[in-house]
């Protein structure tokens, strides 16, 4: 039994290394064919080590193969499955830490609405840590506080505060700047233009239109932030 199952796992790796370009056998892509193989193999392999007891005590021996077997079953399904269950964890993850970029189909990215609201989004400017912006479509550029735009080593001049720039909540005077990335999960763009806030004026980022208008899309539905890549 033994070398049934070392037998099985060679003949499987050496129709995976025949068959280079990847194509499916008997139905089963390479991912599929590899995590058969590999479980029928372990499986044969137990039961090899196994037998001489089971022949000794034959009802233990059917409690472990219904426990094999269910665990077996649980591997397959859980491989099967795998995309799922990555984007029900995901999911799970951006309720609990809302912000957090949860990457769909294409690239897709949804975000979920705070408990207060508002949506608040996690990005990352110029290649540094990740920061806080709300999502605010009457901000006509994305706008860094001062506080923000200093942690990435940005300090405008104070004459450099001369644009005034549309939020939700009215105007500010602003100083622009071309940032050189936004990235918001595995959305980026480049030289986005924004504007930094006069300090104290502002107490947090703003996601404005420079950066949205660049996507081919984006929504609200109901509880969540759809922002869709090119």
């Amino acid at each position: 039994m033994r070398w049934v199952g070392l037998a099985i796992l060679g003949i499987g790796l050496v129709v995976l290394i025949a068959n280079h370009d990847g194509g499916p056998v008997m139905g089963l892509d390479q991912d599929q064919l590899a995590g058969l193989v590999s479980l029928s193999a372990i499986l044969l392999l137990i039961v090899a080590g196994r037998w001489r007891h089971a022949l000794a005590m034959p009802g233990d021996a059917v409690r472990a193969a219904l426990i094999w077997l269910g665990l077996g079953a649980l591997a397959v399904g859980a491989y099967a499955y795998r995309e799922q269950a990555q984007q029900v964890g995901a999911g799970l993850f951006g309720a609990l830490r809302p912000g957090t970029a949860v990457v769909g189909p294409g690239g897709e990215v949804t975000i979920t609405r705070r408990s207060d609201g508002d949506f608040s989004v996690l990005a990352e400017v110029n290649g540094g840590p990740e920061q806080r912006f709300a999502f605010d479509t009457g901000a006509s550029r994305v706008v860094l506080t001062a506080e923000s735009a200093a942690a990435l080593g940005i300090r405008p001049d104070e004459n450099a505060f001369n644009l005034r720039v549309s939020t939700a909540n009215g105007t500010a005077l602003t100083a622009p700047i071309r940032l050189d990335s936004v990235r918001v999960g595995p959305i980026t763009e480049r030289g986005v233009d924004a504007v930094v806030s006069r300090p104290g004026a502002l107490r947090v980022n703003l996601l404005g239109q420079s950066f949205l208008n660049r996507l081919p899309s984006y929504e609200v539905r109901g509880d969540r932030l759809i922002l869709r890549s090119r």
